[in-house]
């Protein structure tokens, strides 16, 4: 029977819990915010780091260097940021930003 695994031990007809993705290709959660983060901000200058200890990437360090912080306070440069991430922050694919840095060129 296909339910029966090694020993006689029933196991699912179903790999899914063995792949990663059942909806298309396997692009992690840094891959696609730092993507969004490139494209909101217009620069290539993006570093989006998975915490070490979570190899999901739900917690997540963020470096950006974009001319479109200028004369933009800290608050400000942040808030461009998570705009970019929203729906990742909404959907729960980024629990947390541990970390933001957010430079203009000049500044970096």
């Amino acid at each position: 029977s296909r339910w029966m695994g090694i020993a006689g031990q029933q196991m699912p007809s179903s790999s899914r819990f063995m792949s990663s993705s059942d909806d298309g290709p396997d692009t992690s959660v840094v891959e696609v915010c730092t993507d969004k983060i490139k494209a909101a901000l217009s620069t290539d200058n993006v570093k989006v780091i998975g915490a070490y200890d979570d190899p999901n990437g739900s917690h997540i360090s963020i470096e950006v260097v974009s001319d479109q912080f200028e004369g933009k306070r800290p608050v400000q440069r942040q808030q461009l940021v998570y705009k970019a991430i929203w729906e990742e922050l909404q959907s729960e694919t980024v629990h947390a930003v541990d970390s933001m840095i957010c430079k203009t060129p000049d500044e970096a």
